[in-house]
């Protein structure tokens, strides 16, 4: 069975973007679905929008075979809240399957859970998630992330790609894909496809990096090593590297690769160009290096996105 973990203010599309998951996918199975939606206390639980969702009580998760937190505005609360985390850790020591969508990751890392682990959450939370738990081993550009029997999701939609990953695992790629055609999506994403649609996003609009990474994207045939863009931003490369990181969430390596790689994506998508000359001129230099990176970012090689964007 199913839980799905609420509480006031939580986001509504956190919860009802996996309950629709779930739904279609048993449904695909020709399965009964098994879902409960939990809170604290049982009865109306209302979303951060004011729209309300029936819950029942903690004491109706004895056959609770997975549980899922949503995120929304009143996670703070829930993840102080001694009875909510003493829940979370009761199921997780039971064995339970735990997951979380977007901010719900804090009850989770409250809860002692992620300590150690690899995870992610939102985006725009990266800073202060990082400042708050130094043992976690963040991981800001994925969709979604997975360490044992824990797992975790970054911002609201991709709850639904956590939840298709649940049931690759419970029922199989096919019903997975069956699924996710059902609910309309292009593609189900795997856990290792950024969930940045642009780096510019890991910064603020006017922050001190926005004129060097448009300049780099300008410029991805360059090296573009840290010592490179150190120099062009006037810092020792030491300091850059301290400083980038912080800004943004993540290395200054890590945020040209995904630069090349979104400007890669659109010659390969829109463009009959070479594979070859794609990855020459984007600074990937060599197709393999290129082919490895859109597979751990996208989970496909780019032929392959290059033959789905032409069936398309």
């Amino acid at each position: 069975m199913i839980g799905i973990l609420i509480f006031p203010d939580f986001q509504l599309l956190d919860a009802a973007g996996p309950i629709s998951a779930f739904e279609v996918a048993a449904r695909c199975a020709g399965k009964q679905l098994a879902l409960r939606v939990l809170a604290l206390n049982a009865g109306p639980v209302r979303s951060s929008s004011g729209v309300e969702m029936m819950a029942r009580d903690f004491k109706s998760a004895n056959a609770i075979t997975t549980l899922v937190i949503a995120g929304g505005a009143g996670v703070t609360d829930a993840a102080r809240c001694e009875a909510t985390r003493a829940f979370v850790q009761r199921l997780a020591k039971r064995g339970v399957r735990v997951a979380s969508v977007c901010s719900g990751a804090y009850v989770l890392a409250e809860a002692g859970l992620l300590d150690g682990r690899r995870a992610t959450t939102h985006w725009a939370r990266t800073r202060d998630f990082v400042a708050r738990y130094p043992h976690v081993k963040f991981e800001p550009d994925q969709i979604f992330t997975r360490d044992g029997n824990v797992w975790t999701s970054a911002g609201i939609s991709a709850g639904i790609d956590l939840a298709l990953a649940m049931v690759t695992e419970d029922h199989g790629e096919e019903i997975a894909q069956e699924a996710a055609r059902h609910l309309v999506l292009y593609h189900r994403r795997s856990g290792g496809q950024s969930q940045f649609s642009s780096l510019l996003e890991l910064k603020t609009p006017n922050g001190r990096f926005g004129a060097l990474l448009s300049w780099a994207r300008e410029n991805l045939d360059a090296p573009l090593t840290v010592e490179d863009l150190a120099d062009r931003a006037g810092m020792s490369a030491r300091h850059f590297a301290r400083a980038f990181a912080a800004e943004t969430g993540t290395t200054p390596s890590k945020a040209i690769e995904r630069l090349r790689l979104e400007v890669a994506r659109e010659r390969v998508q829109s463009s009959r160009e070479a594979i070859e000359l794609v990855a020459e001129t984007t600074g990937f230099r060599d197709p393999e290096r290129m082919r490895r990176a859109f597979i751990r970012a996208y989970g496909q090689p780019p032929q392959a996105l290059r033959r789905a964007a032409r069936a398309g």
